[in-house]
């Protein structure tokens, strides 16, 4: 595709997000911004949630697994079933009993303002983190395909990008995103099953012969119940499937924004019921692209690269015809804006309400709060995105965005000592505890093999909230 077919693509697709922003949220108030007035239907919420949490980096990334981890990641996908039911059954009937609008806002009335900031803090942090980097991967797209042949500063594509997404969100909020998200996610299924399409049908392949090819390929297995030292060990992956989505879902309050914009509870229950079981099917979609991309570079006799993150964009750039790589582009903005506009609506959400301590019942100050905020996070994505492309090293980046999912383990502590004991705690040393729990889970990953002769994969998650469940037991009032 040539740079001024890709820009038409673009300006088109941001086009059609401004006009459903128009209708959405022209008579939007806070609580439309912040919770949808309640009033957001639960199947075009559990639609959207999909595309929410089907990043730009598992557009590129989970097709690209399949080359290391054959099909395994399925376990985990599978253990995040088990992590919908618990959210579904514990966490959203205390959600809409307390009548929250920041999620965090349990943690003041349970432990007090210090745990309260401290979760707010850590969910901060990790959001604006993960929305940058999301972020990033798309204005590099873009700035590759397109602006780079124009002489246009890096700066100014990652500044016009974020204007979008600030003019589509600012006003409606979370009354926006229920639709637009569901927009993106019909748009980026639709991008992995054409492309699939088209895969099969350079290959002369049916739906039989695609089972039929996969299941007889190398990368065909989904459990491993034997190496419990490997990082695909079944157990490992279901549980800590399990453990992502209570807190990456349950505890995050981008997720449970939309969820809490639903009529009632039972409505919100039956959005994460559907969207849990939505998940599997998607995820096995990108799967299939996966192997089916491999299968096609040996058909080929195309090199495969040596980084799964670049196996399909490369094939779909540059062999799979333009097709496919004009779906290609549409899927992969779906995926990275559908993940930063709800980032976005939540971080102002959760600044206004957490941090700043906006009084709801004040229309006025707290929209002009909102406002305020709104424009802050925009400019520090901004910033963000600006040092990581000014670090411009694959191995820094990485392991900053592992750090940032280092912070959801206090959040699951932090609940999970809430939820499931009557303990008081000193609330000034709550974050202590938090900082710590992170420090000793990054030392005992980087030293774990030495140490125990175990490599420790995602279920560092369950141990840094554990870490944090006997931190705040120790610092317990008597």
């Amino acid at each position: 595709m040539s740079p001024v077919s890709i820009l038409l693509v673009v300006v088109g697709y941001f086009s059609l997000l401004l006009v459903i922003s128009y209708f959405t949220g022209r008579k939007a108030d806070n609580k439309g911004f912040f919770v949808g007035n309640k009033q957001s239907p639960w199947y075009v919420v559990a639609f959207g949630m999909v595309g929410a949490s089907l990043s730009g980096v598992t557009f590129i990334s989970v097709p690209g697994w399949v080359k290391s981890i054959d099909f395994t990641y399925m376990q985990m996908v599978f253990g995040y079933m088990l992590g919908y039911v618990v959210v579904a059954n514990i966490l959203l009937p205390l959600y809409y009993k307390l009548n929250l609008t920041s999620i965090y806002s349990y943690l003041d009335g349970r432990f007090g303002k210090n745990s309260y900031k401290t979760g707010a803090s850590f969910f901060l942090l990790s959001r604006t983190i993960g929305a940058s980097f999301r972020l990033f991967l798309m204005a590099n797209v873009l700035q590759i395909t397109v602006f780079d042949a124009w002489d246009v500063p890096f700066f100014v594509t990652v500044s016009i990008t974020i204007l979008l997404i600030w003019l589509y969100t600012f006003k409606g909020g979370i009354k926006t995103i229920v639709w637009t998200d569901t927009l993106q996610t019909l748009f980026m299924l639709l991008a992995v099953g054409i492309s699939i399409y088209l895969i099969m049908d350079q290959l002369n392949m049916d739906i039989t012969g695609l089972a039929n090819t996969i299941s007889e390929s190398d990368y065909s297995k989904v459990f491993e119940f034997g190496d419990w030292q490997s990082k695909q060990n079944f157990f490992k992956q279901f549980f800590t499937g399990a453990f992502i989505t209570i807190v990456m879902t349950g505890l995050d309050q981008d997720m449970m924004q939309k969820n809490l914009s639903c009529k009632n509870l039972g409505e919100a229950k039956k959005n994460m019921y559907w969207y849990g079981f939505a998940f599997i099917p998607a995820n096995l979609l990108f799967l299939i692209l996966g192997a089916l991309l491999l299968i096609f570079a040996q058909h080929q006799g195309i090199a495969i690269p040596e980084r799964g993150d670049d196996l399909f964009p490369i094939l779909a750039t540059q062999h799979l015809g333009p097709v496919v790589s004009l779906f290609f582009l549409i899927g992969l903005m779906a995926a990275a804006y559908s993940s930063a506009d709800s980032a976005l609506t939540s971080l102002t959400t959760s600044f206004t309400v957490d941090i700043l301590g906006a009084d709801e019942n004040d229309e006025a100050q707290t929209k002009k709060l909102r406002f305020r905020s709104h424009l802050l996070f925009s400019l520090l994505l901004l910033v963000v995105i600006l040092i990581f492309r000014a670090i411009n090293d694959d191995s820094v980046i990485a392991a900053i965005f592992t750090i940032a999912g280092y912070t959801y383990g206090p959040l699951l502590g932090l609940y999970a000592f809430g939820l499931f004991t009557k303990l008081k705690v000193r609330d000034n040393l709550v974050p202590v505890v938090a900082i710590l729990s992170p420090i000793i889970c990054y030392i005992l990953k980087d030293n774990s093999m030495d140490w125990f002769g175990i490599a420790i994969g995602f279920e560092l998650l369950m141990i840094n909230g554990a870490l944090t469940f006997l931190g705040l037991w120790l610092v317990r009032r008597k």
